[in-house]
């Protein structure tokens, strides 16, 4: 059975070269965690069509669903369609749909380049957006958004419908001390309930009004209070600042 929960890929020489600082990754972390939407991993690739395939093969092992970023246009550079083709092994074609909407917006002055907007892996469907010039391509569950992030954004309010999401409590603890002296505690709880997601995140900013920040996270909420209160008894006594 193919694991749950969606894999990020994102495509582009400007990002690894940084002549833009990359926001698509970091826009679909906020908007699948607000949705419920279990993220596996990102991944910042070239725009080289072997690399792109081999990230592919391994994000799909990895998560039911992909979501790519970039590499989609009408440029020598664009060549993500290309990679998930060959990834899941299927053929380049031309969407009928897309074809008449790029000959609609050119007009006369269509070229064989712009038409590339029309390509896609065969057997790939659309997903609309009514804000959107051009659909979403997708295509055995990998989704292929524009790498220009104010796109990026649109279209990928059009595609999380599509995925399953999965219920997460969060309560979160802020404390007066350093990560040293709490280990200990955090260690025993953790190795007793592995099944609870706990985190440990210090800060060096002196108007954060904390030194380090738990969080815990379940799908019941029993549960993540139980843990909280076993914590707030056996964490050393006044180091918690305030709880969430």
């Amino acid at each position: 059975m193919q694991p749950f929960g969606v894999t990020g890929v994102v495509i582009g020489n400007e990002v690894l070269t940084a002549k833009v600082t990359e926001a698509n990754g970091a826009w679909m972390i906020k908007r699948l965690r607000e949705r419920g939407v279990p993220l596996r991993a990102v991944h910042v690739v070239a725009d080289e069509v072997d690399e792109i395939v081999e990230t592919l093969l391994m994000a799909r092992r990895r998560a039911r669903w992909v979501i790519t970023s970039g590499g989609i246009g009408p440029t020598h550079d664009d060549v993500t369609i290309r990679a998930v083709a060959l990834a899941l092994g299927r053929q380049v074609v031309r969407m009928p749909e897309i074809e008449a909407a790029v000959r609609a917006h050119y007009g006369e002055k269509v070229t064989l380049q712009a038409l590339r907007l029309a390509e896609a892996p065969e057997g790939s469907e659309l997903v609309s957006h009514p804000a959107a010039r051009y659909p979403v391509v997708a295509c055995e569950g990998v989704f292929m958004l524009p790498g220009v992030p104010e796109l990026f954004k649109l279209q990928l309010e059009s595609v999380l419908p599509r995925f399953e999401t999965a219920k997460v409590v969060l309560g979160v603890l802020y404390l007066s001390l350093p990560e040293p002296p709490i280990a200990a505690v955090l260690d025993a709880v953790a190795l007793s309930q592995p099944e609870v997601a706990i985190g440990s995140y210090p800060t060096f900013d002196p108007q954060a009004g904390y030194r380090t920040k738990i969080t815990v996270e379940h799908a019941e909420a029993a549960v993540v209070a139980q843990v909280i209160e076993r914590l707030v008894r056996e964490l050393p006594a006044g180091s918690i600042v305030r709880r969430e």
